[in-house]
């Protein structure tokens, strides 16, 4: 009896350790099953819809450097581009909703359901939001000789001139087209658009002299205006930017309601887990929060947006907001990229 009742407990014990051990790979499985692994387990690719070295790249890589440092995995950055951007945002729609490949693209975001009729992936509905980046300032710029020393000298510059004037931009749907669709309505006078592939075509052409004005965000710019390589005469913010405190914004130069910024956001496909997303938000606030991250952001004449709007709620909110705002001014302009 006592050897049975020995037996008895020994048996107990041992059936109540191995469910003990089993307790962390039933949680674990539970867990794939939830669609929640230990995220993330392996490198994780943001694309960038945009040639490397641009405005988009460079901020996308800034952010991903202390990114992968939160989360505990590598943060790869790459540049699928081409169409207006829509090549690498279709690829990120496209892709598996694990987390493991995102986008961060600009205020194209907010332009593409209007600027293109027809797409291969749903612009709006093909994507889950993680949180804002940035809201980057635009500069007024032109080639060093250009006969205009302020604004309003350039202004009734193109007055005159009209359509001899040429504006350069990183081709339809990005943010130095946007600006410039803006500035000539503010102006009420058209330039000669010369599109460009890639913002770093165009800049080079327009400090070589080939083209006249730019209109493009201070992560670009801000180098080139300190180093006097092109003219500047206007910031399209209602205060001046400690990165450029001599340069006046759009109001002090006499255009008044000329303001635009170019917005980043990060977002994964269609479908990826709230968990995920939730979790990228967070590390996305922790990078926006580094010191290093911050001072860089600064020396390029932008900053990170404040916490709450780094957040997939507040980023759906401020994107459909904007893509409001677009539609009509594309329309009017009719201008389209297909």
């Amino acid at each position: 009896m006592i050897r049975q009742a020995f037996r008895r407990a020994l048996l107990g014990a041992g059936l109540a350790t191995a469910a003990l051990l089993a307790l962390p790979a039933a949680a674990q499985q539970a867990g794939q099953q939830a669609g929640q692994p230990a995220y993330p387990s392996r490198s994780i690719t943001i694309v960038v819809p945009f040639a490397a070295g641009g405005p988009t790249d460079t901020v996308t890589r800034l952010v991903a450097e202390v990114m992968g440092r939160d989360l505990g995995q590598p943060v790869v950055v790459e540049n699928v581009g081409g169409a207006g951007g829509t090549l690498g945002a279709a690829r990120v729609a496209q892709a598996r909703p694990d987390g493991y490949t995102l986008l961060l693209h600009h205020i194209g975001m907010g332009t593409t359901p209007a600027l293109y009729r027809r797409l291969a992936y749903d612009p709006v509905g093909g994507f889950e939001t993680i949180g804002l980046v940035t809201e980057v300032p635009m500069t007024v710029i032109a080639r060093k000789d250009i006969a205009a020393n302020s604004l309003a000298e350039l202004v009734a510059l193109v007055r005159r001139d009209q359509t001899k004037i040429n504006y350069a931009n990183a081709g339809i749907g990005a943010a130095s087209h946007l600006c410039g669709l803006l500035l000539q309505k503010a102006i009420d006078a058209p330039m000669t658009t010369v599109p460009y592939r890639g913002t770093g075509p165009a800049m080079t052409d327009l400090i070589g002299g080939t083209v006249d004005v730019m209109c493009d965000q201070t992560t670009n710019t801000t180098q080139q205006i300190r180093a006097g390589s092109v003219k500047v005469f206007a910031v399209t913010t209602p205060q001046r930017l400690p990165a450029l405190p001599e340069v006046p914004t759009a109001a002090e130069a006499g255009l008044p309601g000329f303001e635009v910024t170019v917005w980043h956001g990060l977002y994964a496909p269609k479908g990826t887990p709230a968990e995920i997303t939730t979790r990228l938000s967070r590390a996305l606030q922790a990078a926006l929060r580094d010191e290093k991250l911050v001072a860089r952001f600064a020396d390029l004449g932008t900053a990170p947006v404040a916490q709450e709007r780094a957040t997939p709620e507040a980023h759906r909110a401020f994107w459909q907001a904007d893509i409001a705002k677009w539609r009509p001014v594309i329309q009017a302009a009719g201008q389209y990229a297909d």
